[in-house]
């Protein structure tokens, strides 16, 4: 599943994040790739521990914990703390995937099995930059409005593209699910679709809704990790 996730940021969000990124010390983005992913990284990255990234990562996952959408698609178990990438002028990020698991600040380690890309800079701001997944023979080419977020599978091929103009600045984060398999989240988001639609043309109370309902949780709690 590859979903765009609209306004998870207002623009008044942005603009007061993008003035306190401004300031931000801005370091090498290598320090959090893997050894692969390294090779074909060059942008700028907040440092994890820095104070900015600390409360800008809290105002995006609060914005997620909000955001009936991405619940529904992601089925968070836990939210890597979202990292902070610039990319300026020459600066890109070549064809790679996501390491597996990673190492949580506090102990342990996470699954990716989603990866996510919320967009700060508006398209205008910049040329080139565009996140590009591949599926198919073209790929996928995604440019979003800032605050708009892309959610996709962290099992894929992708790539930032060199930026030529201006600057591309955006946060990043990994989501474990509580459903690990990809074609079983789809059903179980297509499912909650289909239930949210249905609730407002026949009411809660409806038999063959709550029997749906029903269906769905079932399946979710047979699907579950751990």
């Amino acid at each position: 599943m590859m979903i765009e996730i609209e306004a998870l940021l207002d623009a008044a969000t942005v603009r007061a994040m993008r003035a306190v990124l401004d300031q931000a010390p801005w370091a090498d983005g290598k320090v959090t790739a893997g050894y692969q992913s390294a090779l074909a990284k060059h942008n700028q990255q907040l440092p994890q521990d820095c104070a900015e990234a600390r409360q800008l990562g809290d105002e995006i996952r609060a914005a997620l914990a909000r955001s009936l959408l991405f619940q529904s698609a992601a089925l968070p178990r836990a939210i890597y703390p979202p990292l902070f990438n610039r990319y300026g002028v020459g600066e890109h990020f070549g064809t790679h995937i996501d390491n597996a698991w990673r190492p949580l600040p506090g102990g342990g380690h996470l699954r990716t099995d989603l990866s996510a890309t919320l967009f700060l800079a508006d398209p205008e701001e910049y040329d080139g930059g565009e996140l590009l997944i591949e599926d198919g023979h073209e790929g996928k080419r995604v440019k979003l409005k800032a605050g708009n977020m892309f959610l996709y599978p962290a099992t894929t091929l992708h790539q930032v593209t060199p930026v030529t103009r201006g600057a591309r600045i955006a946060a990043f984060f990994w989501v474990e699910s509580f459903v690990p398999d990809a074609g079983r989240r789809d059903i179980l988001f297509d499912m909650d679709i289909a239930i949210q639609s249905l609730r407002g043309k026949v009411g809660d109370d409806d038999p063959a809704l709550i029997a749906l309902t029903g269906c769905y949780h079932n399946l979710l709690r047979s699907w579950s990790a751990g």
